[in-house]
């Protein structure tokens, strides 16, 4: 059975079309109208081999948050469309990555009770439309909506683009490990027989 979703997400202050498929190789069209996070999902795509297309206009001249949040609502309900109900799955997956003086380290429960822990060091050097706080804002928003409990953390680090690089290549590697077919796991992962 194909793992793939397709979700359409309209407000007044964004649209966004995205398609995703779990079981992709990597490949990935994407447009947010910011440059930068669109760098930030092909790395996430990449890394953790989904298929993804996103397309999203927003009120960017006012502010990238509505559109990065929304992306990241959108892309939770595709991944739990896609997951459908969770039969099979890892449920779990972790991965540290270094980028120059930075390591991310990323940790995934697809356990449909979302909760999001984001420890980043507080002295960053380097600001632009798209810096860790609006990243907060994306995982937050994916966790929310794909019930998952996401750990985010980066013990130290300079510069402001390595951090953020480095989390989305842990959470791509992460998030393909939880999503991965388990031929042990004959139902769903948990004692209590339900997520």
């Amino acid at each position: 059975m194909a793992r793939i979703a397709r979700i359409e997400r309209k407000t007044s202050e964004t649209d966004i079309s995205v398609q995703l498929n779990l079981d992709g190789n990597g490949s990935y069209h994407i447009s947010s109208s910011i440059p930068f996070f669109d760098h930030m999902l092909i790395l996430f795509s990449a890394h953790g081999f989904f298929d993804l297309d996103i397309k999203a206009t927003g009120d960017v001249e006012i502010d990238t948050h509505h559109t990065v949040e929304d992306i990241g609502i959108a892309l939770g309900d595709a991944v739990t469309d896609a997951l459908s109900d969770r039969k099979g799955i890892t449920r779990y997956g972790y991965a540290v990555t270094p980028m120059d003086e930075t390591l991310a380290t990323v940790a995934i429960d697809l356990s449909n009770r979302p909760f999001l822990v984001y420890n980043v060091p507080e002295k960053v050097f380097a600001k632009g439309s798209f810096d860790l706080y609006v990243a907060k804002e994306f995982f937050r928003a994916f966790s929310n909506r794909s019930g998952m409990n996401l750990h985010i953390n980066v013990p130290y680090g300079e510069n402001e683009h390595h951090m953020v690089e480095a989390i989305f290549k842990s959470f791509g590697r992460a998030l393909s490990q939880a999503v991965a077919s388990n031929k042990r796991v004959k139902s769903i992962r948990s004692t209590k027989g339900v997520l």
